[in-house]
Formats: structure tokens, C-alpha cells, sequence
């Protein structure tokens, strides 16, 4: 079968098409022939250097995908040929992504595809959106009538952030460059704040009166959370989805409940996350979609930080 194989760590220029075997499923696993897989930056993070995630070259990256179930392995109950699919694959250990056209997954981590989805929209939803899902309705609570800030707000995992903040009742601010502010209007932010141009914690003190934010998400990493938490109110809550630097003292200065959200595989957020995404009420931001053979055109648009919503892999009609 076709596939982008990542010959060593490194640059974009590591990724190479090429043929390898057609995986077989185990008992509790699906064999799916992928239809789109959706990049993240977390792929192009293992190909610059993997070790960390318990992978050796030759390998296949790619970590969420939509599809069709082509082999259904023993024991597996519920899913049959012909069933649409789309999940998020493990991380940890494993050198068979889908950057293929096939790709063995337990079955248990496997969800109907939404019906109002086409496959590309389908591959863009369950790693950002369910990272997304994590921080804004599981860890923050996002309630009615509170003041969220999500912190790269035209982002993959970003603009479905402050989507489901939006559909919580929340009253959202966010940030992004100034090319993306029109985005962040679109996606029903209540106060785009264009960081080049505009002071972040004079932005949030001007429209919270003072008090700070009840949540923020943060999705850029670094001294960003340092940077930020003291523009949360007092008994607030953060939560980031890279390891956070700087001075983290506000938390305890004023009893912050800081979360750090680290993807779990699993079927029941996809499900939880369905008749949002079948109504319309929240949908997938999509900047590119490339062939498989263009791996590397969508890592080179990875390791440019510049990215609006989603690249995603066309990898079959």
C-alpha cells in the first residue's frame, strides 16, 4: 500500500512516499482503508525528533483519520465492511499512522463518522476537536454566562476551542494575528484581540471590568500561561495543552485550578462530540487539503507556526 514513511528524524525532507505491507487486524481491531487523515503539530514534532514518543524510523506518522472499515478482526462487535469511521490513533509507540491508505486501530477507540461530515471534515475533527472537547467542556466547565479567553483562537485545536465555548453561552475572547481576526469573528468570538498589535492583558482587563477571565484556554505553550494567568479571576481556572515555562505563581496566589490536557483515546468523546458536529453547530476549520504525496508541503506549513484551522490528507476518492 501507499504510504509517507519517515525514513530518519528531521526536516520535511525526511518524508518519502513509498509501498509497504498492508497491516492485518488483530482480534479487537478494525482495518481501515483511509479516506483523509488530519495533520497536527504534534506529527510534525515526532518527525523533527521522536525518540520521546517511543518511535524508530522506518515509520508511518499520522494520528487521526476518517474512513471506511475494510476487515473487522475477532471479537470485535458493533462495526462491520462498509461502516464510515473516523478516530484518533495512539501516539505512544506506534510507527503505523495514517499517513497510509490502510491502518489498523482497536476498535475501541472508533467512532461513527457524522453524518453531515464528508470524510475531509470528518479527519479534521477528532485530535483538535477532542483536545478541544477536553479543556473546554470536561476541564473548565465552560458555563453560561462566563468570560472565556482561548489563547490562539485560529488554530486547529483553537478555533474549535472557542466554538464550544461559544455553544456553552460563555462570552469568548481570543486571540490571533491580524490576518486571522476576520476568522475569529466567524467562529463567534465576542472580542478578537490581535496580539501584534493589541496588549492582551489591557484587552481583558478593558472588557472584564477588571475582574479577569473566568477560563483560559491556552493552546500556544511557552511563557503564554505565565503570561496570562494573572488576567484570571480570583478561584479561576487555566488549562494548557503544552507544557507551560515562566512564572507559574498566580495559582496558588489566587487559588487557580490549573489543568494540563494530554489527549486520552477513546470512543465516547467522539460520540459526545457528535450532535454538535451533525447540526452544524460546530464545524471544522480547514485551511489546506493535499494529496498524500504533499506530506511534506503540509509539514512545512506545520513548522511555520502560521497555520489557520487544519491541513488535512486527501488519501482516496
Amino acid at each position: 500500500m501507499r504510504a509517507v514513511v519517515l525514513q530518519r528524524f528531521g526536516g520535511p525532507e525526511v518524508l518519502q512516499m513509498g509501498d509497504v505491507p498492508r497491516p492485518t487486524p488483530g482480534p479487537g481491531e478494525l482495518l481501515v482503508r483511509i479516506v483523509a487523515a488530519g495533520t497536527n503539530p504534534l506529527d510534525a514534532k515526532i518527525r523533527a525528533t521522536g525518540h520521546w514518543a517511543k518511535i524508530q524510523p522506518p515509520a508511518v506518522l499520522g494520528y487521526e483519520a476518517s474512513g471506511v472499515v475494510e476487515e473487522v478482526g475477532v471479537g470485535v462487535e458493533g462495526f462491520r465492511s462498509g461502516d464510515e469511521v473516523y478516530y484518533v490513533a495512539e501516539v505512544l509507540g506506534n510507527r503505523g499512522g495514517c499517513y497510509a491508505e490502510y491502518n489498523v486501530v482497536p476498535a475501541r477507540i472508533v467512532a461513527r463518522k457524522p453524518r453531515s461530515l464528508s470524510f475531509i471534515e470528518a479527519a479534521a475533527v477528532p485530535l483538535a476537536g477532542g483536545t478541544a472537547w477536553d479543556g473546554i467542556v470536561r476541564r473548565l466547565a465552560v458555563r453560561v454566562g462566563e468570560t472565556v479567553l482561548v489563547h490562539g483562537g485560529a488554530g486547529g485545536v483553537g478555533s474549535f476551542a472557542v466554538q464550544f465555548a461559544h455553544r456553552a453561552g460563555a462570552r469568548v475572547l481570543a486571540t490571533a494575528s491580524t490576518a486571522n481576526q476576520r476568522t475569529l469573528r466567524q467562529l463567534g468570538v465576542d472580542r478578537p484581540i490581535d496580539y501584534t498589535s493589541e496588549d492582551v492583558g489591557d484587552v481583558i482587563r478593558r472588557e472584564t471590568e477588571g475582574r479577569g477571565v473566568d477560563a483560559l484556554f491556552d493552546t500556544v505553550g511557552g511563557e503564554s500561561l505565565a503570561r496570562l494567568l494573572p488576567y484570571v479571576r480570583e478561584f479561576g481556572r487555566a488549562a494548557t495543552i503544552l507544557a507551560p515555562a515562566g512564572d507559574l505563581r498566580p495559582i496558588y496566589r489566587n487559588n487557580l485550578a490549573l489543568h494540563g490536557i494530554f489527549l486520552a483515546r477513546e470512543r465516547e468523546r467522539l460520540d459526545e462530540m457528535r450532535p454538535l458536529l451533525e447540526r452544524g453547530e460546530v464545524k471544522p476549520l480547514i485551511d489546506l487539503v493535499l494529496p498524500l504525496e504533499d506530506a511534506r508541503k503540509a509539514h512545512e506549513r506545520l513548522d511555520s507556526g502560521h497555520g489557520r484551522g487544519k491541513i488535512v490528507l486527501k488519501i482516496a476518492p
